[in-house]
């Protein structure tokens, strides 16, 4: 009897173990939604908020294009148009979720774009800004906004 009674209490605990991480996983699954709505939140808010201030800066975002981003291959008032335009458009559709992965890409390479032309001025700080911008972005991208999104909304209405 002494000999079944370490093999029985050695399945009790690895029982109790594999229910416990059941329980962490079930509540890991469920804070994915919030999670990845918070990343979109973040991330459009810091772009869109770029955006505006372009807008009302019109001369002094088209001088900064100019002589401080060197963004390749496009000239400064296009790549100001460009860059303008994507901070202020494709924010609200990470926020909703709607074509969230477009909106997710989209960013990324506006964020990419803008830490390529202006690394040599960036200091590690701002540069690490860039890179949890992308990190998030590249989250959105990878695995979609998540059920607390436009796009799942439209997902589990065609699946009716």
């Amino acid at each position: 009897m002494n000999t079944l009674s370490p093999n029985i209490t050695a399945r009790r605990k690895s029982s109790m173990l594999r229910r416990g991480w059941s329980g962490l996983e079930a509540v890991l699954d469920w804070l994915q939604a919030p999670a990845l709505l918070a990343a979109r939140l973040y991330v459009a808010y810091v772009f869109f908020a770029s955006g505006l201030e372009s807008l009302r800066s019109w001369d002094a975002t088209l001088y900064l294009y100019e002589s401080e981003f060197h963004v390749p291959v496009l000239p400064p008032h296009v790549a100001a148009v460009m860059g303008t335009a994507g901070e202020v458009l494709l924010p609200p559709l990470l926020l909703l979720g709607l074509f969230g992965r477009f909106g997710a890409l989209g960013l990324f390479v506006v964020n990419a774009v803008a830490l390529l032309s202006y690394l040599y001025a960036l200091q590690p700080p701002a540069i690490m800004f860039h890179v949890i911008w992308g990190i998030l972005l590249a989250v959105v991208a990878l695995g979609g906004p998540g059920r607390w999104s436009v796009d799942h909304l439209r997902e589990r209405a065609g699946r009716s």
